[in-house]
């Protein structure tokens, strides 16, 4: 169909039913018609009235599982209603990509070898999918796109990954009929990550959002994790998901990130093992104080949390199984209070605790309306909060109080994951 045509019909207001089941939120409708023909309006400007397909991936938050994976243990996440969404058209031997304003460089697929120097850019991604589909069998080509997202930078929903899975996403629907799995997605974007980025991530942020709704994810085989998909409608628990930007600046917290995957592991190789996963948990305990001597309180802290947090994230999974919230808010607020005691990754510096912050004034304005907890790697950025949906505007407006303007994000959970729309 040609962009004019789509373009039309979110003018007007045909695609409401689509876009209300994805963004479960009928607050939003018009001013997500007003992206899409803003988007629309983009490629036509920049690329021409094409016959094009959209596409659409969401953000995603972990819920459960704080800092286990790198220790293959178990997560729950979930794909958000915060999204990126692509205009795209068929084109021959290379792939242009406009991206918010940013003019990619031009990707020829007869040239997918890994760059050195195109490491730590959206260039490198681009190049490292095609190149995996290519290495898998799956049928390659060319494409244009105008690609524009929502997905905050720096808010723990992980917008290089949606931006990995979307071009997955584009090509199995442009070129192979899209029968990809989406755990093939995943594991596709995770490679582009790892070898052509130069960045070792783990699967998680790419599984949710590749898979949307609510996901439960075992990485004890990291190289074939086992993922479900929980069909839960989480919207029948009346709670809003909000995520509060507490402003606090990433930079110069690597050591700190860093560090919690290391001290883990220190305690793991005093065993002889590779991750705590392999580790028995009795024997842990029953060599504490040796394992204290070696490798110092924090790693032992940290690995007290990984072992009850693997067994929160199995609670947690059984209690939306049986629809059972209250026991969701117990488990939740113990894997936030892990994270702060022993884990320890809710401040770096004393001086700068905006997180710390954040959390207490949740607590006093919500009182028994709703819970909260760090959210995703920690120590500045954002916060987690389960308000009830009654209570979330108001939420949102005492927060902002402190830390500004539109820094509380109101979400739902949203079904769907990485997908063609139209």
């Amino acid at each position: 169909m040609k962009a004019e045509q789509i373009k039309k019909g979110f003018m007007d207001r045909n695609c409401d039913s689509l876009l209300l089941e994805l963004y479960e939120d009928e607050h939003r409708l018009d001013d997500q018609n007003q992206r899409y023909i803003g988007m629309l309006e983009k490629y036509i400007a920049y690329y021409g009235n094409d016959d094009v397909q959209i596409y659409n991936t969401p953000g995603r938050s972990e819920i459960c599982g704080n800092h286990t994976d790198h220790q293959h243990g178990c997560v729950v996440a979930a794909g958000v209603n915060l999204d990126a969404i692509g205009a795209v058209s068929v084109q021959k031997d290379k792939v242009s990509i406009i991206s918010d304003n940013f003019f990619l460089e031009d990707i020829e697929i007869d040239d997918l070898t890994v760059k050195e120097e195109e490491k730590g850019t959206s260039e490198a991604l681009v190049r490292g999918i095609l190149a995996r589909f290519q290495q898998l069998g799956y049928q390659i080509g060319g494409f244009k796109a105008y690609i524009t997202s929502e997905v905050m930078i720096g808010a723990g929903l992980s917008s290089s990954a949606v931006f990995e899975v979307m071009i997955a996403t584009i090509l199995s629907g442009l070129y192979n009929r899209q029968m990809i799995p989406s755990e093939e997605l995943a594991k596709i974007a995770q490679y582009a990550e790892n070898v052509y980025f130069g960045k070792p991530c783990g699967l998680m942020d790419q599984c949710a959002c590749a898979f949307g709704g609510l996901i439960a994810i075992d990485f004890k085989d990291a190289a074939s994790p086992l993922i479900e998909s929980l069909q839960i409608d989480f919207s029948a628990f009346h709670h809003c998901l909000c995520i509060v930007d507490t402003k606090g600046s990433h930079s110069d917290l690597t050591n700190d990130y860093a560090a919690i995957p290391l001290e883990m592991k220190k305690v793991a190789h005093f065993f002889g093992k590779e991750v705590l996963r392999e580790v028995d948990e009795g024997t842990f305990y029953e060599q504490l104080n040796e394992i204290r001597k070696q490798c110092g309180d924090r790693s032992l802290l940290r690995a007290i949390h990984f072992f009850n947090e693997n067994q929160r994230v199995n609670g947690l999974v059984k209690a939306l199984k049986e629809n059972d919230f209250k026991r969701f808010k117990e488990i939740m607020k113990a894997s936030g209070d892990s994270s702060f005691k022993y884990l320890q990754n809710v401040y770096a510096d004393p001086n700068h605790q905006s997180l710390s912050l954040a959390l207490a004034l949740s607590e006093k304005i919500l009182q028994d309306k709703g819970f909260c907890r760090v959210h995703g790697g920690g120590f500045a950025g954002t916060i987690q909060a389960f308000v009830e949906d009654e209570h979330a505007w108001s939420y949102k407006k005492e927060m902002e109080k402190y830390f500004g303007e539109d820094s509380v994000h109101l979400l739902k959970i949203r079904k769907q994951g990485s997908i063609r729309m139209m």
